[in-house]
C-alpha cells in the first residue's frame, strides 16, 4: 500500500527576525533569483507523500506569497493564511486547516530538507506516534550560568540538534496546542509541547545541511549549497 497524500505540512513563515539584518523577512529573501520560501515549498510540491501545504505568514505578507504560489505553480498550497504573534500561535492557526489524520511542521527557512528524510520522518511518526528530524550534536557541549561560568558539560552522545519537519497525530498536536494556550506556556518546537503532555516523540537522523537561514553567514552558505546541488545534477 503506498503513502500518497496521507499527511499535510505546515510552513511556517511568519517570523521577522533581525539576526539577519536585512528590512526584508530572512524568508523572502533571494535565493538563486527565487524567495527561500518559494524553496522551500517546491519541495513538499514534489513529494507524493504529502496531499496539502498550509503556508503561514506574516499578515502584511499573504498577498504576494499567494502570488507567488500562483506563478510557481505550487499547486498543493491549499491556503495561505496570517500568523500570530509567536510561531506557536502560528502552527496553531495552521491546525485549523488541516484535513489530514497526520501534520508536519516545517520552517519556512529551511528549503535543503532531503525528501527522503521528510517521508522517513513521517513513517516514523506512524509508527511510534510522533517524530522529528534532528541531527547529533558534533561539538562539545558546555552548561553556563548567569555569570558566564561553566556549571557542566552533558554527554555529548545523547544530545541531538533538532531539526524541522516535525511530524504528528493531528489531533494529539491540537491538545498539545490547547494544553500549552490553556497553561499560558510557550515552548521553542512542537515536540516541546507533546513532551509537556507526556507523549514520546522519536528522532530520526537528518542531515547537517538543512539549515536553517537565519544570519548572513546562513545565506552564504545557503548560495554554496544551492550552486553544488545545481553541478551535481548537471
Amino acid at each position: 500500500m503506498g503513502i500518497e497524500k496521507q499527511v499535510s505540512v505546515i510552513v511556517v513563515s511568519a517570523g521577522k527576525g533581525t539576526r539577519m539584518g536585512t528590512p526584508e523577512s530572512k524568508q523572502y529573501l533571494l535565493l538563486k533569483d527565487k524567495p527561500i520560501i518559494v524553496h522551500t515549498l517546491e519541495v513538499f510540491e514534489q513529494m507524493p507523500v504529502v496531499c496539502e501545504v498550509i503556508l503561514v505568514t506574516g499578515a502584511d505578507d499573504v498577498e504576494r506569497c499567494k502570488q507567488w504560489v500562483y506563478d510557481y505553480k505550487l499547486d498543493k498550497v491549499a491556503q495561505v493564511i496570517p500568523g500570530g504573534t509567536e510561531r506557536q500561535h502560528s502552527v496553531y492557526k495552521g491546525l485549523s486547516e488541516v484535513s489530514t489524520e497526520w501534520v508536519m511542521v516545517h520552517d519556512g527557512v529551511r528549503p535543503f530538507v532531503e525528501p527522503a528524510h521528510v517521508e522517513s520522518c513521517f513513517l516514523k511518526a506512524k509508527e511510534d506516534g510522533a517524530a522529528v528530524l534532528a541531527v547529533p550534536v558534533k561539538d562539545t557541549i558546555k552548561q553556563v550560568n548567569g555569570s558566564g561560568i561553566i556549571v557542566a558539560t552533558p554527554d555529548r552522545q545523547s544530545l541531538w540538534a533538532i531539526q524541522t519537519p516535525q511530524a504528528f497525530r493531528l489531533s494529539e498536536l491540537k491538545q498539545a496546542h490547547e494544553q500549552a494556550r490553556t497553561n499560558g506556556f510557550v515552548g521553542t518546537d512542537d515536540a516541546m509541547l507533546m513532551e509537556r503532555m507526556g507523549i514520546r516523540v522519536s528522532v530520526v537522523e537528518g542531515s547537517y545541511t538543512n539549515i536553517k537561514i537565519t544570519t548572513p553567514e546562513d545565506l552564504d552558505y545557503a548560495a554554496f549549497m544551492d550552486k553544488r546541488r545545481g553541478e551535481n545534477k548537471e
